[in-house]
C-alpha cells in the first residue's frame, strides 16, 4: 500500500500555503456559491484560484475544487460556465455531490476526475457502485459510515478510492442534510450558507393544548445547546484506519477555520501518518497539540463506533471553547516580521510552532532571544520594533504594524501562549 494522502482545507490562498507548508499532500478549495462554504468561496476570485492551483502544482501537491452545492434550475446555466472555467485551470479533481452535476461535469470536463462529496451519504457498496458506474473515481464517505463498511465497499469495488474525514466540525444532521438554518434564517445549508443554528443555545417549553398554558422547562446552563455536535478527532485511530488498508485519503474539515487551526491539524496528522509508517505510532502524542485549537470538545465519531454504541457526541454546555493556547502572532511569508493576533509583550516566553520538517537554531541579539526549553522552541522579545524603527512597549491585536523578529523564521510560523485558566 502506498502512503495515504493527507487532505487539508484551504479557505483562502494564505491558508492554502499554510496547509502545504505544514505537511498536506493535497488541499481542497472552492470559488463562488457553487461551493458548500460560501464564505471561503468568496475568498477566491477566479484569477486567484487559478494562481492557487498553479502554486499547489509547483509544490508537487494536488488541489481538489469543490463544486458540491445542490443547484436549482435557475443556476444551471451559471454552473455550466463555472465548471468550464474552473476545468480550464486544471484542478486535480472536482468534489461533487449531486448526480446531475456529476453528469454535467463529465460532459464539460471529462478529463477532470470526480470525487463524490460526503453530502451524497454513501453508506454501502450498492450506492458506491452506482456512483462508480457514473465515472466517480473517489468516494468521500458519509460521516456515519463505519470502517468495517468501508472495508466491504473496497472489497466489492477495489478500484474505487475512499476518503474519510478524520478531524473537524460535525453536523447535527446526516452529513449536512439539514433544514434548521433554512427554517430559522432562510440560509440554505446545502447551498453553502448554513448559519450554524445547531450551535445556538435554546430554551425548551411545554405547551398544554387544553388550557393553552405554556410552561418553561427549567434547566441549568448545561443542556441548552441541545443540538451542538462535538468536533471529530480521529488522531488516536489513525493506525487502525491505515491498518485496514482500504483508505486512500484522510481529510481535515475546516475551510472557515483559522490559519492556526489549519497549520496545527495538518502538522499533527502529518506526524501521525509518518509515525505510522515508521512503526512509531503513539496515540497519546497527538492529543495535546489538537487541544490547542478552538473546539467544541472532541468525539471519535462513528467510523470506529456505531451511533447507538455511544452517547458522547453532543456538547450541551457551550458552542465552542478557546483551546489550551492562544495565537499571539503570525510570522510573515518571508519570515522577517510577525503580525500581532492577541497581545505581544516584552520579556514573555512564547512557543514557536513551525511548518513541518523545519528547524531553527538558538540565538540572542538586541531584538530578542530564540531558545529551546523542555523540547519546545520559544521566543522572547527584548524590543518590539517595526521595520521603520518605531518602538512599542506592547502590541495588541488590531495593530497592523509588522514587528521585526530577532532572526528570519520559517514563513507562517505561529507564536502562541498558554491560556491562563
Amino acid at each position: 500500500m502506498s502512503n495515504v494522502e493527507l487532505l487539508s482545507p484551504a479557505g483562502n490562498f494564505e491558508k492554502l500555503k499554510i496547509a502545504l507548508a505544514y505537511g498536506a499532500d493535497a488541499v481542497y478549495a472552492g470559488v463562488s456559491h457553487f461551493s458548500l462554504r460560501i464564505r471561503s468561496g468568496k475568498e477566491f476570485t477566479y484569477e486567484s484560484f487559478e494562481e492557487a492551483i498553479n502554486y499547489t502544482h509547483a509544490q508537487g501537491k494536488h488541489l481538489h475544487a469543490t463544486v458540491n452545492g445542490f443547484p436549482f434550475n435557475a443556476q444551471i446555466p451559471l454552473l455550466e460556465k463555472h465548471i468550464e472555467r474552473v476545468a480550464a485551470m486544471k484542478p486535480d479533481a472536482f468534489i461533487v455531490a449531486a448526480p446531475g452535476v456529476i453528469k454535467l461535469a463529465h460532459k464539460i470536463a471529462p478529463h477532470i476526475p470526480i470525487h463524490l462529496s460526503t453530502q451524497a451519504n454513501v453508506l454501502s457498496y450498492l450506492d458506491a457502485e452506482v456512483y462508480s458506474d457514473m465515472g466517480v473515481k473517489r468516494i468521500i464517505a458519509a460521516r456515519e459510515v463505519s470502517l468495517k463498511d468501508l472495508e466491504q465497499i473496497k472489497k466489492h469495488l477495489p478500484h474505487l478510492e475512499l476518503e474519510v474525514f478524520v478531524h473537524g466540525s460535525m453536523c447535527f444532521a446526516y452529513s449536512g442534510r439539514c433544514l434548521i438554518s433554512s427554517v430559522q434564517s432562510g440560509r440554505v445549508s446545502n447551498r453553502g450558507s448554513c448559519a450554524n443554528d445547531c450551535r445556538f443555545p435554546y430554551t425548551l417549553y411545554a405547551h398544554n393544548e387544553e388550557s393553552g398554558t405554556l410552561f418553561r422547562i427549567e434547566e441549568s446552563e448545561e443542556g441548552t445547546h441541545i443540538m451542538n455536535a462535538k468536533d471529530l478527532n480521529l488522531s488516536a485511530h489513525v493506525k487502525e484506519i491505515l491498518d485496514s488498508g482500504v483508505i486512500d485519503s484522510l481529510k481535515i474539515e475546516g475551510r472557515t477555520k483559522s490559519s492556526y487551526y489549519v497549520g496545527i491539524t495538518t502538522k499533527t496528522y502529518r506526524q501521525a501518518i509518518e509515525d505510522y509508517y515508521a512503526n512509531q505510532f503513539d496515540a497519546t502524542k497527538y492529543t495535546a497539540e489538537l487541544d490547542t485549537t478552538k473546539n467544541r470538545g472532541f468525539s471519535d465519531g462513528y467510523l470506529v463506533n456505531r451511533p447507538f454504541e455511544k452517547n458522547d457526541t453532543q456538547n450541551l454546555a457551550h458552542s465552542i471553547s478557546e483551546g489550551t493556547h492562544q495565537v499571539v502572532a503570525q510570522v510573515s511569508e518571508d519570515g522577517a516580521t510577525c503580525l500581532c493576533k492577541d497581545v505581544l509583550a516584552l520579556h514573555v516566553k512564547y512557543d514557536l510552532v513551525m511548518p513541518a520538517h523545519l528547524s531553527i537554531e538558538a540565538m540572542d541579539n538586541d531584538i530578542g532571544t530564540i531558545f529551546e526549553e523542555e523540547g519546545l522552541w520559544k521566543i522572547s522579545f527584548k524590543k518590539l520594533q517595526t521595520p521603520n524603527g518605531k518602538v512599542f512597549d506592547e502590541i495588541h491585536s488590531g495593530n497592523v504594524n509588522a514587528i521585526v523578529l530577532p532572526t528570519t523564521l520559517p514563513g507562517f510560523t505561529f507564536l502562541r501562549a498558554k491560556v491562563k485558566g
